[in-house]
């Protein structure tokens, strides 16, 4: 099936809608979870800090808020949401109110946060929301309503930016185009200014510097890595892909989660650790296929894909601890855990927050300052790590 041909029949659904090394070898860690359906019960208490990672809702509303539903009761203390790009079927107002209907009215974190992707752009196919119209794409609709109504819905003003949430630092990507409207050879193809590659080198290096994982979020993938990657269909996703590999590519505790593929969680590809050559990286970085909540895919033999049912709806639950992360596949259709992966970090800052001055610790709060980490051992404000002495307040824990 070609590009266009895949895209047609995206296209065509959501009009019923009104939707490592080398080959990146995948972890030998990978390991399923019980078949039995397993119960709902709460995060681990291990876990310091927690997020969820959801993607390609494309107006399956209903998934979406079963997947909701199940992320309160197995992750009541998640700090964080990330929609990872198609959160609309084709980027109308109306879709993206629908989804804001759906979260007002369902339990999520207050750290809600989004990446575009190529549905979002889907509005140009149409002469009206009922009505597909190709052959005279654009059909009067501009590049610049289409971020709009992404930047109206998200709050945002740029594709691209940076969130902290407890401690942990999380970078957003997404493409600076729609590639149709400036190359009429072209369609979804991502593509990055210079402005955004930059800002994202500096800012992976600077939280290498300080003893921090990142994890990174891109609708689209790069080739040869997760599942789906070495199809045909997503082999040229990126304009840039050697350049975005390379910067990801230096950096150990590098965690990128990508989507669009749609393809299955249960395949022992869903996560890989990527080898960069001429990057000085020889472990390489972790990336992670976060599913999908309309539709699922998988490989049918022959170079293309093949729908598993429009009932199936994945996702992704990631906890963070100062020395390694963990990230279970979930199953929402079948209220059940697919698999987790354990991710050692060459860090032991991961989960500590930064200290401040104006912060009230207690017992066996950790912090992190000047690259070290510190306990706590009583109530204390506004005491420096380092200056307190032997007897003093913090507790040295050891270089990040």
């Amino acid at each position: 099936m070609s590009t266009v041909m895949k895209r047609r029949r995206i296209a065509a659904v959501c009009a019923a809608l009104a939707l490592t090394a080398g080959a990146g070898a995948a972890y030998a860690e990978n390991r399923p979870a019980s078949r039995e359906s397993a119960p709902v019960t709460a995060a681990p208490a291990q876990a310091k800090v927690s997020f969820n990672v959801v993607s390609d809702v494309q107006g399956d509303l209903a998934d979406f808020g079963r997947a909701l539903d199940q992320m309160k009761v197995v992750n009541p203390g998640s700090s964080a949401l990330v929609v990872n790009g198609d959160i609309t079927p084709r980027g109308y107002k109306a879709e993206y109110d629908q989804v804001k209907q759906v979260l007002d009215t369902r339990p999520h974190p207050a750290n809600t946060f989004f990446t575009i992707g190529n549905h979002e752009f889907y509005v140009p196919k149409y002469c009206s929301p009922d009505k597909l119209c190709q052959a005279t794409w654009p059909n009067g609709t501009t590049e610049q309503s289409l971020f709009q109504n992404f930047y109206d819905f998200t709050g945002l003003d740029k594709v691209f930016y940076e969130r902290v949430v407890d401690g942990v630092p999380m970078l957003f990507l997404g493409t600076e185009k729609y590639m149709k409207y400036h190359d009429d050879t072209k369609w979804d193809e991502v593509w990055f200014s210079e402005e955004q590659l930059t800002w994202l080198e500096q800012r992976m290096n600077y939280w290498e510097s300080q003893g921090k994982p990142t994890f990174v979020f891109s609708h689209h993938v790069l080739p040869d890595t997760v599942s789906g990657t070495r199809n045909k269909l997503y082999s040229a996703d990126y304009l840039q892909a050697d350049r975005i590999m390379k910067i990801l590519g230096s950096h150990k505790d590098a965690v990128l989660f990508t989507s669009h593929t749609h393809w299955d969680l249960n395949l022992s590809d869903w996560a890989v650790r990527k080898v960069v050559p001429e990057t000085g990286n020889l472990e390489g970085f972790t990336v992670v296929n976060t599913g999908a909540m309309e539709t699922q895919w998988t490989d049918n033999g022959t170079g293309g894909e093949k729908s598993l049912g429009r009932t199936e709806n994945s996702g992704l639950q990631v906890e963070v601890t100062n020395d390694r992360v963990v990230i279970k596949a979930r199953d929402f259709l079948r209220n059940k855990w697919l698999k987790e992966l354990s991710v050692p970090l060459h860090t032991k800052c991961a989960a500590a927050k930064p200290w401040t001055d104006s912060a009230t610790y207690t017992n066996g709060d950790t912090v992190v300052w000047n690259n070290h980490t510190w306990r706590a051992k009583w109530w204390t404000r506004g005491e420096q790590p380092g200056t307190t002495g032997q007897w003093g307040v913090w507790e040295e824990q050891g270089a990040c």
